[in-house]
């Protein structure tokens, strides 16, 4: 078994690189957190016989209410064929509404319902409190550290500009 402080060829040649098992051990925190993360928002999708496509379309036309199919397709990296699916769906169930755009016509925004900010609320109350309670034992620094690997996990630098602070326009 490897010693924890022992470093790969690749750690030797960047001192501020962490130790593999500290690596490792992330990754392994990584999936336990979003198990614990997520099991509470699955029981409530279970018992209206929806998944996690159906959590990410919800939150995400929740936090951006108007936003087109195509913008939402961009987020989730999904199929069309499997957005339209969960969307039709939600359309269906009247969590979501679908409105034309205005300057393009054949444009699809998308739109929580009453019924569909009810249930946005519902899935995300855990969540918020779990990460809300993490972040409170945890303290600011940390929280912004942990922002920072999570953005530094981040492969897309178009979603990585999204957590970007707004920046005060010149005059």
């Amino acid at each position: 078994m490897a010693d924890i402080n022992e470093r790969t060829h690749e750690e030797a040649a960047d001192p501020r690189a962490p130790p593999e098992e500290a690596v490792r051990q992330a990754i392994e925190l990584l999936f336990f957190a979003y198990r614990d993360f997520t099991a509470e928002p699955d029981a409530i999708l279970e018992r209206y016989g929806f998944g996690r496509a159906h959590h990410r379309v919800v939150h995400f036309v929740g936090r951006h209410p108007q936003m087109t199919v195509g913008e939402l397709l961009d987020i989730l990296r999904i199929t069309k064929q499997s957005l339209n699916r969960v969307l039709g769906q939600l359309v269906r169930r009247g969590f979501i509404i679908q409105h034309r755009g205005a300057q393009d016509r054949r444009q699809r925004l998308l739109e929580l319902t009453a019924s569909g900010r009810e249930l946005e609320q519902l899935l995300s109350a855990p969540q918020r409190a779990r990460v809300g309670a993490a972040y409170g034992k945890a303290g600011a620094p940390a929280v912004e550290g942990f922002r920072k690997v999570l953005l530094g996990i981040i492969a897309d630098a178009e979603d990585r500009r999204r957590f970007e602070p707004a920046r005060p326009r010149r005059r």
